[in-house]
């Protein structure tokens, strides 16, 4: 009996061990593939256009993990087109807690609809934190597909993100850039609303519809800003779904402040302010201008 117990006790502790063993194998091999920066290639990118995404993105094939994603992967991740065209590139650098997203768009005049703070807002949305992430494409595109490639980085290194979080958030920047194209409306002032929404659904945790729907509501004449109803109701429709996620936007309160903070800095440095006899200088100078002209025609 006693020659039982002790085989009972050292194949109780051998089997621990070997679970033990098995648990920390799996959270080092993610580690890290966290620590090495994933780079993604938008899989319609030539064999030419790769190379320079590669220089662009400062890529060193020897301390990083290449992938390409597909439209099929749009499909996988957001139920989205199969027959997308992709060309966005991103590369994603996980940082410590604490450093908070930062997106750094390097080529800004090929990604035409989406800024650094709209990726940085979807991407707080779909459960991404503490990442250095850089956009690339050598031609012009919208950017919207590239969430699909740091969604498709994160699967692989072991960090799955929840479905309907992302589904969510590609429908946020979806909305959020077509939003922006409304006269009256920039992508500064888009972002600073859904940030400013969110951070008030982390203040208030609303728990119906209709808290949803005044939080919408106050924030818009906060921030001075008119919808159609239409609009309106997409927008209401948008963060419904987020609460019935039950997304915790009080864990990242600081990062949605640091980008209303950026956001403010950028909307004042669109409001130029100009000395008061600004324009009658410009009417003066237009005006010289014009007489000059007819005096060479009198003469």
């Amino acid at each position: 009996m006693r020659y039982i117990s002790k085989l009972f006790l050292i194949l109780s502790i051998v089997f621990g061990l070997a679970v033990n063993s098995t648990t920390l194998t799996h959270a080092v091999q993610t580690d890290e593939m966290l620590d090495e920066p994933i780079v993604v290639y938008g899989d319609t990118l030539s064999d030419a256009q790769r190379e320079e995404v590669r220089r662009l993105l400062e890529v060193d094939s020897d301390k990083v993990t290449e992938m390409n994603v597909t439209g099929k992967d749009i499909a996988h991740y957001i139920n989205g087109d199969p027959n997308s065209r992709m060309f966005s590139s991103v590369k994603i650098t996980h940082k410590d807690k604490g450093h908070g997203i930062v997106v750094n768009i390097v080529t800004a005049d090929n990604i035409t609809q989406v800024t650094s703070e709209m990726y940085s807002n979807a991407l707080l949305t779909a459960g991404v934190e503490n990442a250095l992430i850089e956009v690339a494409s050598p031609v012009q595109v919208t950017g919207t597909s590239a969430l699909s490639g740091i969604y498709k980085a994160y699967d692989a290194a072991g960090a799955e993100l929840e479905q309907g979080r992302m589904e969510v958030a590609n429908e946020e920047l979806d909305f959020t850039t077509e939003l922006s194209k409304k006269e009256g409306l920039s992508q500064e002032k888009v972002t600073e609303l859904m940030t400013e929404i969110k951070k008030e659904i982390a203040e208030q945790d609303p728990v119906t519809r209709e808290e949803v729907e005044q939080i919408v509501k106050d924030q818009l004449e906060k921030l001075e800003i008119n919808l159609s109803e239409e609009d309106r109701q997409l927008l209401i429709d948008l963060f419904e779904k987020m609460r019935n996620l039950d997304i915790d936007f009080d864990q990242v309160k600081q990062q949605l402040e640091d980008i209303t903070s950026t956001i403010k800095d950028k909307l004042d440095d669109m409001n130029l302010e100009l000395d008061e006899g600004f324009w009658d200088k410009v009417s003066n100078f237009f005006q010289d201008l014009i007489d000059s002209i007819a005096n060479l025609f009198k003469g």
